[in-house]
């Protein structure tokens, strides 16, 4: 069974930035998409960001556009999350997410076109 294993979360204060890493178990992996996801305390888990496999076609949600940027180094088949400009409200547990539905491609902010999750790595951002 693939994993997805996730780095890079910690604690920064409010306008700082912080980058969070994602590689697959198995080096010949291969989704359709791959996407970040958030959940706080206390509300559902959101989307964040989605990357092609390719490492093209970024989308955002509006709460981080201009702000986040979704990158994938296909050499190490390992997708970063970099986080400028961090506000408390973007504390979160952050979880990579991989899909190999077609379907993923239209519908990648859906959480359950994804069938493949890392164990999440929490981001806390002071005030």
């Amino acid at each position: 069974q693939v994993q997805l294993v996730e780095s890079g979360g910690g604690l920064v204060q409010a306008g700082g930035s912080l980058r969070l890493s994602c590689a697959a178990s198995e080096r010949t992996f291969s989704a359709y998409v791959m996407a970040w996801f958030r959940q706080a305390p206390g509300r559902e888990r959101e989307f964040v960001s989605r990357i092609g496999w390719s490492g093209g076609n970024t989308k955002y949600a509006d709460s981080v556009m201009g702000r986040f940027t979704a990158s994938k180094d296909n050499a190490k088949n390992t997708v970063y999350l970099q986080m400028n400009s961090l506000r408390p409200e973007d504390t979160a547990v952050y979880y990579c997410a991989a899909s190999r539905r077609p379907s993923s491609i239209t519908y990648y902010y859906n959480d359950g076109e994804y069938d493949y999750w890392g164990q999440g790595t929490q981001v806390t951002v002071s005030s």
